[in-house]
């Protein structure tokens, strides 16, 4: 059984496991679950029982805006650095368009958030310890099932504000995309407002949707490393991938992600001339510790075949001890997010860019045969 417990409101019963592909209702339709009722008024976006969705219209224009309440289902977490996650299910017979993302939670309570669009979730459970990103052990279930399609499509850490896309742009959900059910994973580093036992958890996100086609649809590439960082030192957390689909992305938002080590973390294009010679266009750099917000690129122009996509994360330790990447804020992260849209087609099926990181990988190893590496630039703001 499970040490960590949801605690409900009122009279309602809290479901504890969700149908994947059963129990199919029409809309209208009310649904009791995780604790709390939702009525669908327009265009059901639930199925069995696991919503997505209210239908509630918002905005004007010419055609609604949907805004939904997806929330952790009143959690008590019981350990510090937990992981948990808990999904929703698409209604797969339609296509919705998520358009925004507004969080509900503060640094204070949640370390960092995570959605996860899925083929099928990690877990039949409503709630489950679903680890660090998307890697799983034999205590937990990741938050996607594994090898099934999986991408993040939004993440939010200290205290970062709402997310609206770009007009035209949306994330496809549901019919004809491989993201059938939507996993919130967030990360308690502490647990001090719980330890009474009483207090529970609501952190989530208010995803913004809509069932007008979107001209252009969204995509996020990750880029990252493995690795670790040695005691009292600097340290150059690398990656690069080749952009291999005969797509054309355009970039028009970035974030940065590290633990408490970070200072520098950068993000670049790389498209080589005739020559050979490399041209490093900057996408975004920042201090990974201001609000881990999306913010606009720096360079709009157009990412294709055979284009390279390289990061950086400038890590400084002043500790007495090797940092390995890892779930814990005693270790570390290096990520740079870097959300696009197509104007015609699918988003790139590349959803993550990672290296082994140091002290294996760096830029400068033979085989990576790049020129002009921006090495000041890249670690300094």
């Amino acid at each position: 059984s499970s040490r960590y417990h949801m605690v409900a409101s009122g009279s309602s019963i809290c479901s504890n496991s969700i149908p994947r592909k059963s129990n199919h209702l029409p809309p209208p339709l009310v649904i009791m679950s995780y604790c709390w009722v939702l009525v669908v008024l327009c265009g059901c976006l639930a199925i069995g029982g696991v919503p997505l969705a209210s239908g509630l219209p918002e905005g004007g224009g010419d055609f609604p805006v949907g805004r939904f309440p997806f929330l952790m289902p009143k959690v008590v977490p019981y350990k510090p650095e937990l992981y948990l996650c808990t999904p929703v299910k698409v209604d797969y017979t339609k296509s919705y368009y998520i358009v925004g993302f507004e969080p509900n939670a503060t640094m204070a309570t949640a370390h960092h958030m995570l959605l996860y669009g899925c083929d099928t979730p990690g877990s039949e459970s409503a709630v489950w310890n679903c680890g660090e990103m998307a890697g799983a052990s034999e205590y937990s279930h990741s938050p996607c099932a594994s090898g099934a399609p999986q991408q993040i499509i939004y993440a939010w850490a200290r205290d970062a504000p709402k997310l609206e896309l770009p007009d035209g742009v949306g994330f496809k959900v549901g019919k004809d995309s491989p993201i059938k059910y939507i996993v919130l994973q967030v990360h308690y580093a502490h647990i001090d407002h719980f330890k009474d036992g009483k207090t529970s958890d609501d952190s989530g996100i208010f995803i913004h949707y809509t069932t007008q086609p979107q001209p252009k649809q969204a995509g996020v590439i990750l880029l990252g490393t493995a690795g670790y960082i040695r005691p009292m030192a600097t340290e150059h957390m690398e990656t690069l991938c080749d952009v291999t689909e005969d797509k054309v992305i355009y970039p028009f938002a970035y974030r940065t992600h590290t633990h408490s080590l970070g200072r520098v973390v950068s993000g670049y294009r790389i498209r080589k001339d005739d020559s050979g010679d490399d041209h490093w266009t900057l996408l975004g750099k920042r201090d990974p510790l201001t609000p881990q917000m999306f913010y606009p690129v720096e360079n709009t122009e157009p990412i294709r075949k055979n284009d390279r996509l390289a990061a950086r994360c400038t890590m400084e330790s002043n500790r007495t001890r090797v940092t390995k990447i890892g779930a814990t804020n005693e270790d570390e992260m290096c990520n740079f997010y870097l959300m696009y849209f197509v104007d015609q087609g699918e988003p790139l099926q590349m959803k993550y860019c990672f290296s082994n990181g140091p002290p294996t990988f760096h830029w400068t190893n033979q085989e990576t045969q790049l020129n002009h590496i921006p090495d000041i630039d890249a670690s300094t703001l």
